[in-house]
């Protein structure tokens, strides 16, 4: 059985360890722990969700110290490195964070987070409400379906003549994304997935939407921006260690051990 190191890591990373140590693997962790000092000796090297905020340290709330990726990067030779959205160049490592496998199931507890921030965020239910769903990847999929299930009125905007198709196939209704800055007004709630400015500044000003929530890693608005013309504006990565981390822990565990059985 393959021996796992956990490296930095939130809640999400404690009840992966747990499962997997549960599953019968040999696990150590380094930097998971407040006061802990653990060795990178594992065969496999566990990255946390996401594997860095700063493209120079694991992510690593719980570590008395800084652990470098550079560090991280000394120790791979001849170990297997799974990692979140980061790739070790010239490293035997898999992004777990591409996998469909693990992203799909994690879309849920991100939708379902953005859900609950909505509902405590609003003076109005998500019923009848109308709402906006910017991109339509693996997480503005999983959200579109849930907010039309809880009745709000759902558009959802992308690129592709593909996603367009399967958008009002599946009854919702579509917008091109260039467009959302000159729409904005005809929703209540907005809800951005994408990596790219969707918004331009001068949308806010008289603007009638009630809230925006990005759950994008770097931002597809400008925050302060929007809550300078009063908008109830909010940047929500990471949800679903925050909101369900249980859940995440589990999708998390459940993917490593996939991995680690279709290279042993």
């Amino acid at each position: 059985m393959k021996k796992i190191t956990v490296i930095g890591g939130d809640k999400r990373l404690k009840i992966a360890e747990k499962i997997l140590k549960e599953n019968g693997f040999s696990v150590n962790t380094v930097g998971l722990y407040d006061e802990e000092e653990g060795n990178i000796n594992g065969d496999v090297l566990l990255l946390p969700v996401p594997t860095t905020k700063d493209g120079e340290t694991v992510f690593a709330p719980f570590a008395r110290q800084k652990i470098y990726l550079s560090q991280v990067a000394d120790k791979a030779d001849n170990r297997l490195l799974l990692t979140c959205n980061y790739t070790f160049k010239d490293k035997n490592c898999i992004d777990y964070g591409a996998l469909d496998s693990y992203s799909l199931l994690n879309a849920i507890p991100t939708a379902e987070g953005a859900i609950k921030l909505a509902i405590e965020n609003t003076s109005f239910t998500l019923w009848q409400s109308r709402v906006l769903v910017i991109g339509y990847g693996r997480v503005g999929k999983v959200l579109a379906d849930r907010l039309k299930a809880l009745g709000a009125y759902v558009t959802v905007s992308a690129r592709k003549p593909a996603d367009f198709a399967l958008i009002k196939a599946l009854g919702y209704s579509a917008l091109e994304t260039k467009a959302v800055s000159s729409s904005l007004s005809d929703y209540d709630i907005v809800f951005n997935t994408v990596d790219v400015k969707a918004i331009e500044e001068k949308a806010f000003e008289d603007c009638a939407v009630k809230l925006l929530i990005d759950l994008s890693t770097f931002g597809g608005f400008d925050i302060l921006a929007a809550r300078d013309c009063g908008i109830t504006a909010l940047k929500a990565p990471g949800l679903p260690g925050i909101t369900a981390p249980l859940t995440a822990g589990k999708i998390l565990a459940e993917t490593v051990i996939e991995i680690l059985n279709s290279h042993i």
